[in-house]
């Protein structure tokens, strides 16, 4: 079965830019195609994509709103890409706290876009680790609060489960993370399920924004 992707963006040849690059490839299709995040919903229902690629700025509904009302109504929805031109843009830290599981410039080389959606769609690992981190340490004290941290507290993580997330909001994968542990692979899936669940979020994304907002993973 092809991985399949839905571009979502206001302007005409972004979205023909993607589809070009993505059906060049032969375990991708494009399934349609939407102009504004308004048209979101109904195409994922019947279309089903694997991966929305997600502009973060559109006139009627922005890619923030459109993440959140998207996670909040459809059933096993997809996996979320926001692409954006402006990687430090407080546009693009909403979009990941909405629940999108990462980010995509705009000025991207085709091969960067291309492991993108397949990275996404595998999920071991960060989308752009260093970008989504820095956002996160950046934004993370001016967002966080006391909802935040007692969360974290209510999660009761084990010590091996935090030592687990702090490697994961460092970016690394649960390969990366096996071998810092000196663990198997399953056991660090496992492990990270396990935060996942305790902390009530989707994805690795959110569990690291978790992380700094709480204060957890301190920035830096």
């Amino acid at each position: 079965m092809p991985l399949t992707v839905l571009p979502v963006d206001d302007e005409p040849l972004v979205r023909a830019g993607l589809r070009a690059v993505l059906e060049a490839q032969p375990d991708i299709e494009v399934v349609g195609e939407a102009g504004d995040g308004a048209a979101v919903i109904p195409l994922i229902r019947r279309l089903r994509p694997d991966v929305v690629a997600m502009d973060v700025r559109m006139p009627l509904m922005d890619g923030i709103q459109a993440t959140r009302a998207v996670l909040r109504t459809v059933p096993e929805p997809p996996r979320i890409v926001v692409v954006t031109t402006f990687e430090n843009d407080e546009y693009v830290y909403g979009a990941l706290r909405a629940g999108a599981d990462g980010f995509l410039l705009k000025r991207a080389r085709p091969a960067e876009i291309v492991q993108a959606m397949r990275l996404v769609v595998e999920g071991d690992s960060l989308l752009f680790p260093a970008a989504v981190r820095q956002l996160a340490a950046a934004h993370g004290r001016e967002h966080g609060n006391a909802g935040a941290r007692a969360v974290m507290e209510r999660a009761a993580l084990t010590e091996r489960e935090g030592d687990v997330l702090r490697l994961m909001a460092r970016g690394l994968s649960n390969a990366e993370i096996a071998a810092r542990l000196v663990v198997g692979g399953e056991t660090v899936k496992s492990h990270v399920s396990s935060v996942l669940a305790k902390l009530g979020v989707r994805d690795r994304t959110q569990a690291v924004i978790a992380a700094y907002e709480s204060g957890f993973v301190a920035p830096g």
